[in-house]
């Protein structure tokens, strides 16, 4: 059975220095801070890989994070996993709860994230179960 757990986020993203010389403006790194509230009362800090293209509205990003606190009361962490491209405009966004990520009272936790963003304003949608491994 699956339940769904919302809130709101903020986020910081750090840029990162390039290990590749000389560095290729096209290609980053950064460090992910968020700071979940609501339904997840949780702080998560990963890392983002972003790729850009010489086509205005085009670009893509991977992402792993490893989110700690309480969902629903149950505490513990897990591991997101995201896959995101912007297509001239059209964003495709999937972030997954990585498969046996889940430690604590989260152990058994699957399921993905919806990011919504509303004048400039994060929250989120996570849909997910929790069982028993």
């Amino acid at each position: 059975m699956t339940d769904i757990a919302r809130g709101a986020f903020e986020v910081k993203l750090t840029p990162q220095p390039s290990d590749r010389q000389p560095e290729d403006p096209a290609l980053g790194r950064m460090w992910l801070d968020k700071q979940f509230h609501g339904d997840l009362e949780a702080t998560s800090r990963g890392q983002m890989l972003t790729a850009m293209t010489d086509v205005k509205g085009s670009a893509g990003y991977v992402a792993i994070e490893r989110v700690s606190g309480t969902l629903r009361g149950r505490a513990g962490s897990f591991v997101l996993q995201h896959t995101g491209t912007m297509t001239r405009g059209t964003p495709s966004l999937t972030i997954t709860v990585v498969a046996d990520s889940g430690t604590g009272e989260l152990t058994g936790l699957s399921g993905g994230m919806t990011i919504i963003i509303t004048d400039g304003k994060h929250s989120y949608e996570l849909e997910y179960a929790v069982g028993t491994t």
